[in-house]
């Protein structure tokens, strides 16, 4: 065979016909799993077991740790999941990785699935049409299972074979019979190549045909793997760069889990590659063109499952190593309830307290994106102001994020044996959450208005700049007096007086300008476009004011009048 420029191409073709296909038939399952997947993750990680547990099983059946990492900070951020409960899953979905080692060993080698390929194709195609998006998602899934197997056919058919081929990639043969130091260098090149084709289980696959062709030693492919199980980390923390914080720890513990493990195996490499071939020899294949790659299978899975066994204990140690070593910057949105859980409630009273203070939370957070979007009107660098656009929609994402779970956990209290004044304030709680969560949306819109006005390079003249300025200022006194009104919710007597009269002066003021716009574009001061911005604006503040109204009379109305003296 002539190792060519056509067969360079052949073997990234295939590698990419590989990776196609397990990530459809990876996406197909998520689909399919959907809603039952994260029930089931946010309800079976209570314990470091259950947690490891899951991570093993929503990792075999999705086919993608990586996924499920990414799905694992999804529930960190969403507050269904601490950081030592996401370690463990980490940790768990290391082992379940391996399954796609597995499934290539003992079907790959043995007989060629390819050749069921087709029709296994041709089977799912009218699925593909169907009305119901269950059989759509069953018909990708078959065709990703038989693409994955296809392209891992034209894989073993397009690496050369060093020994029927010593002129093509001869220079690696130097370097297989230097010890260790192989070790170190073919542990360096898994590194590398994963960190190039992105994915693990890709590398992987590549590494298992070279071992089962012969081109090279199953204790060269172990090395391999131990530097994959490292590029796969280096993947995922470049991922989490522009994540939250949670994200880029999520992703330096599972760094951390997989480091220590390659530097311990390192240790012990000889011993526990001869072991591995030992126990091949007495349980494996008798074929010994599969035996080797039986052999780095098990190698694979002995080596996560050992890891996982000694870390697992040291679980609550790595989320404090990852907390001092990315600590919470002022600049980091993301969402974490403070005072409730998803887990078991409290008594009633116990659970109505918390919920007041989680929403207490809710807005101080909300009162710091509307921070957010002063500074924004204020700032006249392009780069700058687009920044803090970027952290207003985060914002925005996480508070509609709390409303739904703070409703969630008020909507189980109220399932409970309630008196019917507990009742009462848990309906009184559930209006307050909506209407903090339209005051949010009051702070996106104005964003979006801003970023409009930049967009279409709309400047304000020095007139309209100042009554933006003012109308903010009315917001945060009556930002302010919301969360004074709401501090004091359980006391006998809540005073609305000022915050009403703040909301009067808004809608006073709103009428004022929308009276002198109409002047300015009549005598031709500016634009009737720039009008529309400004107005916009300022229309949306007014709303706001509304907004923050509503939780004060939600607040108030449940308390009694003062005496009259």
């Amino acid at each position: 065979m002539e190792f060519n420029l056509l067969s360079i191409f052949t073997f990234i073709g295939s590698l990419g016909l590989f990776l196609y296909g397990m990530m459809l038939m990876s996406e197909a399952l998520q689909r399919l799993a959907g809603d039952k997947m994260r029930s089931i993750m946010s309800a079976m990680t209570s314990t470091r077991f259950t947690g490891i547990l899951t991570g093993v099983l929503v990792t075999a059946l999705i086919q993608s740790s990586s996924a499920t990492t990414v799905m694992v900070v999804s529930f960190v951020n969403a507050g269904l999941m601490n950081l030592v409960q996401s370690i463990s899953v980490i940790m768990g979905a290391n082992i379940g990785t391996t399954v796609t080692a597995w499934i290539i060993s003992l079907f790959g080698f043995k007989f060629n699935i390819s050749d069921i390929a087709i029709p296994l194709i041709a089977f799912a195609f009218p699925l593909l049409f169907a009305k119901k998006n269950v059989y759509k998602n069953w018909g990708e899934f078959i065709v990703g299972f038989a693409l994955l197997f296809m392209g891992m056919e034209m894989l073993k058919n397009s690496v050369p074979d060093i020994k029927q081929n010593p002129e093509v990639l001869a220079f690696l043969a130097q370097y297989t019979n230097l010890g260790f130091l192989s070790v170190l260098l073919f542990l360096f090149a898994g590194t590398i190549l994963t960190v190039i084709v992105q994915s693990s289980s890709a590398m992987m696959a590549i590494t298992l045909v070279m071992c089962a062709q012969g081109w090279i030693s199953f204790e060269i492919a172990a090395a391999m793997v131990l530097g994959e199980n490292i590029g796969t980390t280096i993947t995922a923390n470049v991922a989490a760069l522009s994540a939250n914080v949670s994200a880029k720890r999520a992703a330096l513990s599972h760094t951390i889990f997989n480091l220590f493990g390659v530097i311990w195996l390192l240790i012990v490499f000889y011993p526990f590659t001869s072991m591995i071939k030992a126990l091949v020899v007495e349980i494996g294949p008798t074929d010994p063109t599969q035996q080797d790659a039986f052999a780095l299978s098990l190698f694979h899975t002995m080596f996560n499952v050992c890891n996982v066994l000694i870390l697992s204990w040291f679980a609550k140690f790595i989320a404090k190593t990852v907390t001092k070593l990315i600590p919470q910057s002022e600049t980091d949105e993301e969402f974490r309830l403070a005072f409730i859980s998803t887990g078991m409630l409290s008594t009633a009273e116990l659970s109505i307290l918390q919920a007041q203070k989680e929403m207490l939370t809710y807005t101080e957070r909300v009162k710091r994106m509307f921070g957010i979007v002063k500074s924004l009107n204020e700032e006249t660098n392009e780069n700058a102001a687009l920044k803090y656009f970027e952290r207003v929609q985060k914002y925005e994402l996480i508070s509609d994020r709390m409303e739904m779970e703070i409703a969630a956990y008020l909507n189980k209290v109220s399932q409970g044996r309630l008196s019917n004044e507990s009742k009462d304030q848990i309906h009184r709680m559930l209006r307050i959450v909506s209407e903090i969560e339209s005051v949010a949306d009051s702070c996106d819109n104005l964003a979006k208005i801003l970023d409009r006005k930049r967009q279409g390079k709309i400047s304000f003249t020095a007139e309209m700049v100042a009554n933006i300025h003012n109308m903010l200022n009315l917001l945060d006194k009556a930002f302010d007096e919301m969360l004074n009104i709401l501090d004091k919710i359980n006391d006998s007597f809540v005073d609305a007086t000022k915050a009403e009269s703040i909301e009067s002066n808004i809608n006073h003021y709103r009428d004022e300008l929308k009276g002198r716009n109409i002047i300015a574009v009549n005598d031709g001061v500016y634009p009737y476009a720039t009008s529309v911005v400004y107005m916009d604006f300022i229309i949306e503040c007014e709303k706001m004011g509304d907004y923050i109204i509503n939780v004060v009379e939600a607040v108030a109305d449940s308390k009694p009048l003062p005496a009259n003296n």
